[in-house]
């Protein structure tokens, strides 16, 4: 009843005849619509469907066109009813959270079927003996921080955007963050989920123990697979002991090839910091413009460094002796108003771009050698196609986020700049997504990054998982 954008040939013959009763038999569709109305909160109103087809990436795919419907349950019930529906009509649904994912990953469109989890936001339980919390889908990650931090714990995890993703939109992309240079990024901290399969089935995976092996790792394979595998309906999510101290360090470099030198010498230290970020020159003379900071006045590359260790204050000393000859200006402080104050300028990165008009949000990620190399490739790309292009990102683990300004450009050369910048990730041998995934927008340049047997390989699990190919078709691999 619905245009299927098949995963392989094989999907492409389960759409047919549901692709001819849409065209033919419009009340069927019609009919169809109201069976699933009757079991879940549906939203046919043009700016629900309009929402459902836009998220943070602002990307323009072939078929921009509204989705059928936006459905929007409440438990998890409701979800597996979707699900049972879905298979029933051959209609495609598309997973979603908050819509700050900048892959396109939960965009609808024409002939499939938006799922909005947003309701199913319900904290279910935080266990400090075990130091667990589990949730719903649509909880957004600060809410998780705030409550574990009631009861004396903290969630880890900390992507620039948590305080608007959701845990589900996190643990689809396996979202990375500021802290994840010593926490890791989203999948270290998932030690188990509910999964409501493509035919509707309730599946549950993972340990509430810390550890355990057995079996295959579901766990770690539905992570990240932007819900082209299962529906995540909860999680219960490893949380950390509060930290105690903090202590931050700020660097300013005469160059981009000195703050990447700054970056060894403080991570050869042997210590492993709580945070450790670049910004470029450019970068940070927009948060002085929309922050009234004068940032960019101090040098041409910006490193915060932070350490939430027991010992904090006397790692940061051992951080900033080691960069002392090598950076312009060294400022420490253990502070937390003055911390919030310089960390703020991290965070504003991109939402100051942003006052600038439409931005192509980019995410790479190259060993930590690699990043003087490939940030001097960028600013020669941008320079080459008359695009501006401001650089920032989470230094410590190698992960770039190049912020391409559109506004103002043509399209070919904002085109040919994301492709550049895609193809020289690879080629200092990076990846095309960091954290962000790979959703719909970077699709095109996978099979630069895999070979084919190991994409195929990919298409036969998600046959195993969704053989109808119903779920997030066309998105993640």
């Amino acid at each position: 009843m619905a245009d299927i954008t098949a995963t392989d040939p094989e999907h492409a013959a389960a759409a047919t005849d549901a692709n001819a009763t849409a065209a033919t038999d419009p009340a069927a569709f019609e009919r169809a619509i109201d069976e699933l109305a009757a079991q879940v909160p549906v939203d046919r109103t043009p700016a629900g469907l309009e929402r459902a087809r836009v998220d943070e990436s602002g990307w323009a795919g072939p078929d921009r066109k509204p989705p059928l419907a936006v459905a929007l349950p409440e438990n998890v019930a409701q979800v597996q009813a979707v699900m049972r529906w879905a298979t029933r009509h051959r209609i495609p649904v598309i997973p979603r959270g908050a819509a700050s994912g900048v892959a396109a990953a939960g965009i609808a469109t024409a002939g499939q079927l938006s799922l909005d989890l947003e309701r199913m936001n319900h904290i279910l339980d935080i266990n400090v003996e075990n130091s667990t919390i589990t949730v719903e889908p649509g909880v957004i990650t600060k809410d998780v921080d705030e409550a574990a931090r009631e009861v004396g714990l903290h969630y880890a995890p900390d992507p620039a955007s948590y305080a608007t993703s959701t845990i589900g939109g996190n643990i689809a992309t396996n979202a990375g963050g500021l802290a994840c240079i010593k926490y890791g990024v989203t999948s270290g901290s998932v030690l188990a989920l509910d999964c409501v399969l493509a035919n509707g089935e309730l599946i549950h995976i993972g340990h509430d123990s810390i550890k355990g092996v057995a079996g295959y790792d579901l766990v770690r394979l539905i992570v990240g697979s932007e819900g082209t595998l299962a529906v995540v309906v909860g999680a219960t999510l490893r949380l950390r002991g509060l930290p105690r101290h903090s202590a931050t360090l700020a660097a300013y470099f005469d160059s981009i090839a000195d703050a990447s030198h700054g970056v060894t010498a403080i991570l050869g230290t042997g210590i492993t910091p709580s945070q450790l970020e670049l910004i470029d020159h450019a970068t940070l003379a927009q948060v002085d413009a929309v922050a009234g900071t004068d940032y960019a006045s101090r040098g041409n590359a910006f490193l915060l460094a932070q350490s939430d260790a027991l010992g904090a204050a006397e790692e940061i000393a051992v951080m900033a002796d080691a960069i002392r000859g090598i950076a312009a200006i060294v400022e420490t402080t253990d502070d937390p108003d003055e911390a919030a104050r310089i960390t703020a300028a991290r965070r504003l990165g991109y939402t100051s771009i942003q006052q600038l008009g439409r931005v192509v949000p980019e995410d790479v990620a190259v060993p930590r050698g690699e990043l003087t190399a490939i940030i001097d490739d960028i600013n020669a790309v941008s320079e080459r196609n008359g695009v501006k292009v401001f650089i920032m990102g989470h230094a410590g683990d190698g992960n770039l986020h190049p912020l391409i300004l559109a506004e103002g450009a043509s399209p070919e050369a904002v085109d040919r700049t994301v492709d550049e910048i895609m193809r020289l990730a690879i080629a200092h041998h990076g990846t095309i997504s960091g954290e962000h995934g790979v959703g719909r927008a970077k699709l095109p340049w996978l099979e630069l990054e895999q070979e084919p047997l190991v994409r195929e390989l990919q298409r036969g699990i998600k046959r195993v998982f969704d053989p109808l190919g119903i779920l997030n078709p066309g998105a993640a691999i």
